[in-house]
């Protein structure tokens, strides 16, 4: 049984902050970014000083730039040392903040805002809820709890968050499309706002899809049996597309039929050897519960969800395949 998720705890801290950061994970998606920024929103309209970060990468998604709220973002380098509250949000670990983790040190008090399961509650004060579709959906009840209005900016950073998080409502929940009506009801696009942040790419995003589905490999045997399906984005691969288009891929393998697990591994552009790696898996056909990737990618570093989760790792491709390979035995 899931305790009840203590919103008043959120509340109380955001009610008497002085000054604050807010901080997103490192490859941010639109969940992280749309609740930083509508977070934000709400705290510079009552008075309170903030800033919005993440450690990487340098430029935020081209697919995010529309979203309201981006003049409150600044580079890792202009995160203050020290501020009266700071806010993780999609944070499952303190390790994706990345650089930025330094940054808790020098808080009176930290507020972790987050859904994922495998969260290590690493905030002075931690509201997680693990049934939520996405931390917007999250975001939403807590402005609601703090007598906030949500009001047409603050509505689509959450619908972002709430769409690309279901992924366009594949997985919603309980309550997510009654969240999706009241924020569309505010007057925003959602068709508009799904097509920018999930079905815009440039060309370049074609060839590099061809290259890296043609390298797909399947190991039915995996999983005891379940079966995966991965493939390897090298960085070669990534010349003239953005983070937004590599993430994409999970989302193409994860239809294997073949296969209940599904891995992309991640080349960063930067550093030779370094990967990230994204996995997912779904419930059985027969209803029954597939395999949890959380608790691998937890083993392995990572974290996330039951079906959608990942880790940060080195070394030689054909070794992390074998490691995984392992891990999911």
């Amino acid at each position: 049984m899931n305790e009840p998720v203590d919103l008043a705890a959120a509340v109380s801290v955001l009610d008497t902050a002085r000054s604050a950061t807010v901080l997103c994970h490192v490859q941010p998606d639109a969940d992280t970014v749309g609740s930083g920024l509508a977070l934000a929103q709400v705290l510079h309209r009552r008075g309170v000083p903030v800033r919005v970060s993440f450690a990487e990468p340098a430029a935020l998604p081209v697919s995010m730039r529309s979203l309201p709220g981006t003049e409150f973002l600044v580079p890792p380098a202009r995160v203050p040392a020290e501020v009266d509250v700071l806010i993780a949000v999609d944070c499952g670990s303190v390790g994706r903040l990345g650089s930025l983790r330094d940054r808790l040190d020098g808080a009176r008090v930290s507020l972790v805002l987050d859904h994922h399961r495998s969260n290590t509650r690493f905030g002075s004060v931690n509201v997680v809820d693990e049934t939520a579709e996405s931390t917007a959906g999250l975001i939403a009840r807590v402005l609601d709890a703090w007598g906030e209005p949500i009001d047409r900016s603050i509505a689509h950073c959450l619908f972002a968050g709430l769409v690309t998080d279901t992924g366009s409502f594949k997985w919603a929940r309980p309550g997510s499309h009654a969240l999706a009506e009241r924020l569309l009801a505010t007057g925003i696009d959602g068709a508009a706002i799904t097509r920018t942040l999930m079905d815009t790419h440039p060309f370049a995003w074609l060839p590099m899809l061809s290259r890296v589905l043609a390298s797909a490999q399947l190991n039915p045997a995996a999983a005891r049996g379940a079966g995966l399906v991965y493939a390897v984005v090298r960085q070669a691969d990534l010349t003239g597309v953005r983070s937004e288009e590599v993430e994409s891929i999970i989302d193409l393998l994860r239809t294997t039929s073949e296969a209940q697990v599904a891995a992309v591994f991640k080349e960063s552009r930067t550093a030779p050897g370094l990967w990230t790696v994204s996995l997912r898996s779904h419930d059985n056909a027969d209803g029954t519960l597939g395999v949890d990737v959380a608790r691998v990618a937890t083993a392995l570093g990572g974290g996330g969800h039951r079906y959608a989760a990942g880790y940060s790792t080195t070394g030689v491709a054909e070794d992390l395949v074998a490691a995984l390979i392992a891990a999911l035995a």
